[in-house]
């Protein structure tokens, strides 16, 4: 007789879930929440599912641990109390419910603009403890009021549609949609820095990565219009929180509504937690009974698809494919993301169009799963964890990005090659990678330009005019900021024209030394990214 896969319920879910799983006599369920990591670790042996919410961390320890587990499955959208990288290598599927809570999510924040415009939770206390002051609680009306969203992605999109349906204007910033896209919305697109010194309101609904965190930081709150309200129902951090303490003490931001911090919970003597003119949550933006019982339903019938039908979904570590086609290609995914991010860092302007083209042996195999891999690199550069490769082509169309795939079965150069060109309203960038083995990706062309690079760690990529000297400033300014220079390599049209270089290093790139690289003389362009 076999054994059935028993799955853990480790972090509190609605019933409904849990009882659709009892339901079904092809799995043995579990619930133990509330679990240390010590304990955790002991019983996750026996498991070859997990299900979590945020309060479980499902680190690279625990999943170590887990020698007989085959999918972890977060009721929610955000995996990042997963160490999903090391799931990954363990051959762990991660998969989370991206759509569950989205509109929730978009009510939470209107109804902290609302609350904040009308100081209602001041009011409230005020009233409790026995004082009526009406007097002390002038607000503001939002109708004709213009509202700043950063990040239009799904939750952004839906934020735009009530606040618009409040009589506001809507003006937004994100850099990977398209002027098309936004446009069906019935909303401006416009840089940060313009939408900073428009909006009444400024809501942000950016996933936290490298990109986003800290995007409105103190430079930026010197730009927006005196007055104004700002909102974070996404990720604590998105907005620097010291910057916009000053920016709350001095006058410049009139008040703030926050659902999530840094730090969570934050602590008791928290600067922001002392300012009168700050509302707070503690982090209730997917916090209603029909979100979680979308989400632990969602999550429950996904781990059945699982198990019982062998069908993958929502996973955010690789597509929906059987063992053994994953096996074939997954040495090509992992390229065809890489390439993917790194052609996002390296643009400039909303992208209109992405086409993938293969050829060679790579041309045989299943393109549509390095497709969406290729669109996870592109879109998860932005929109983080609520990309992957089920919805990575539904994400594109929404945002306006038309997607071409192209296939030749004859090889060029290479055995295999996969070729990704990115369109923007302003310019066309091309990379082409292979495999030299079947874990070590190259870069082979960037622009036409046949190079040979390591996609891999902190990269400064750069063009410039062929002349002596170049190669050695860089490496002195490296030097002198401490970075250590890894790998070099170069591809140029001919002596004296132009070149274009991939320097690998071995730490981040602080802004300040990509701008001394900048203002060398007979630089093109010079751009960091990170992989």
């Amino acid at each position: 007789m076999l054994t059935k896969p028993k799955i853990l319920i480790a972090d509190k879910i609605a019933s409904s879930g849990i009882d659709i799983l009892q339901r079904h006599d092809a799995v043995d369920i579990s619930v133990q929440t509330g679990l240390k990591p010590d304990s955790l670790r002991d019983v996750l042996p026996s498991y070859a599912g997990l299900i979590v919410r945020s309060a479980t961390k499902v680190t690279a320890e625990l999943i170590d641990a887990a020698t007989s587990m085959q999918i972890i499955g977060r009721a929610g959208i955000g995996v990042d109390n997963i160490d999903v990288d090391a799931a990954t290598r363990r051959g762990i599927i991660v998969m989370n419910t991206p759509e569950g809570n989205m509109n929730t999510a978009a009510e939470h924040t209107i109804s902290m603009l609302l609350a904040l415009s009308r100081a209602i939770p001041q009011a409230s206390a005020e009233v409790k403890a026995g004082v009526w002051e009406r007097h002390k609680f002038l607000g503001v009306e939002v109708v004709n009021k213009t509202l700043g969203v950063v990040g239009l992605g799904r939750i952004g999109g839906l934020v735009v549609r009530k606040a618009q349906g409040l009589g506001m204007q809507t003006i937004a910033y994100d850099p990977y949609i398209s002027h098309e896209a936004a446009q069906k919305l019935g909303v401006e697109l416009m840089p940060l820095a313009d939408l900073l010194r428009q909006a009444d309101y400024v809501t942000v609904h950016t996933p936290k990565t490298a990109e986003t965190r800290a995007l409105i930081g103190h430079d930026e709150l010197k730009l927006v219009k005196p007055g104004v309200q700002m909102i974070n129902c996404a990720r604590g951090g998105i907005i620097d929180e010291e910057a916009l303490y000053d920016a709350l003490v001095n006058g410049t931001v009139a008040g703030a509504a926050l659902d999530v911090f840094e730090q969570e919970p934050p602590s008791a003597d928290h600067p922001l937690l002392q300012l009168n003119n700050v509302i707070c949550t503690p982090h209730l933006g997917a916090q209603t009974g029909e979100a979680q019982e979308r989400v632990a339903i969602g999550v429950a019938e996904q781990m059945l698809d699982y198990f019982v039908h062998g069908q993958i979904k929502n996973a955010v570590n690789m597509p929906n494919l059987d063992a053994d086609s994953y096996h074939a290609l997954q040495p090509y995914l992992a390229l065809a993301a890489k390439l993917g991010a790194f052609q996002v860092q390296r643009i400039e302007g909303g992208i209109t169009d992405v086409t993938v083209s293969y050829s060679g042996e790579v041309a045989g195999l299943g393109v549509k799963p390095m497709t969406a891999a290729v669109l996870c690199g592109v879109l998860g550069h932005f929109l983080g964890q609520q990309v992957n490769y089920v919805n990575a082509q539904v994400l594109a169309r929404e945002r306006g990005i038309r997607v071409v795939e192209r296939q030749q079965q004859d090889p060029e150069d290479y055995a295999s090659l996969i070729e990704v060109e990115i369109g923007t309203e302003s310019q066309r960038a091309t990379v082409a990678g292979t495999l030299f083995g079947r874990d070590d990706a190259r870069i082979v062309s960037i622009d036409n330009f046949a190079i040979e690079a390591v996609p891999e760690g902190h990269m400064l990529l750069f063009s410039n005019q062929d002349t002596p000297g170049v190669i050695g400033r860089i490496g002195t300014i490296f030097g002198n900021a401490g970075i250590n220079i890894a790998g070099f390599r170069l591809g140029r049209t001919a002596p004296h024209g132009t070149a274009v270089c991939v320097v690998n290093v071995d730490s981040a790139i602080p802004p300040e030394v990509l701008e001394a690289i900048r203002n060398m003389p007979n630089l093109i362009y010079a751009k960091t990214v990170n992989l």
